[in-house]
């Protein structure tokens, strides 16, 4: 089964993500991870997309595109065989979109559902540009949400923590404004489709969980 997971920044895909991971048969591929791991080991994709992501911008589609496949169809065969394959920050807009149908129909499979999540504006920019990440071990914490115990520093590890450039509330609303100009379009297609589902983003972790499964009618 294909599912795409879409919303704006910091609507709560990735955490539904991890949730389904741990409770099914599911791997996540998030286009936000494939690119932190190139920009981290300083690739000549990675230096690219650091341009775009520090002012807030999408990642060109000639760059995304290539790395999504390459992880999917290290995946396409369990996928057919009944894992729950996840689309994380991707597609974020109508090239995209088609280029994933066309993809999908190559291969052929198909998207099953996607899952639209609701979240009011301000509710976003408190949650992203409250995070903070670790240096060393890429923990995560929120200073409202989920502060460690020592204020600036890892739990985890005891090394710094930092609030990413992308995390900043300037950009973060700069962002949003990048999701409501180009991917936004993308809920009337897939609803178009009749593939599309909301759920309420603002909800607990595990409530988002449990609306989820009873979408998908489990």
């Amino acid at each position: 089964m294909n599912i795409i997971l879409l919303g704006p920044p910091g609507a709560g895909k990735g955490t539904l993500a991890n949730k389904i991971i741990e409770k099914k048969d599911a791997v996540q591929i998030a286009t936000g991870d494939i690119f932190r791991y190139n920009i981290s080991n300083k690739t000549e994709l990675g230096v690219k997309a650091k341009s775009y992501m520090d002012r807030g911008d999408l990642v060109p589609d000639e760059l995304t595109i290539d790395l999504v496949w390459d992880a999917f169809d290290k995946h396409k065969d369990e996928s057919k065989e009944g894992k729950i394959i996840l689309f994380d920050g991707f597609p974020r807009n109508l090239d995209q979109a088609r280029a994933l149908d066309q993809g999908m129909e190559e291969r052929d499979q198909k998207i099953d559902h996607v899952v639209y999540f609701d979240v009011a504006e301000e509710v976003l920019i408190e949650r992203i540009a409250g995070r903070r990440v670790c240096t060393n071990c890429g923990a995560t914490y929120h200073v409202k949400n989920n502060p460690p115990t020592k204020e600036g520093i890892c739990d985890r590890c005891g090394e710094e923590l930092i609030q990413r450039d992308d995390d900043k509330e300037e950009t973060v609303k700069n962002r949003i404004d990048v999701y409501k100009e180009h991917t936004a379009v993308l809920i009337d297609y897939f609803k178009e489709k009749g593939i599309l589902f909301s759920i309420d983003g603002t909800n607990s972790p595990d409530e988002v969980f449990e609306e989820f499964l009873n979408k998908l009618g489990e």
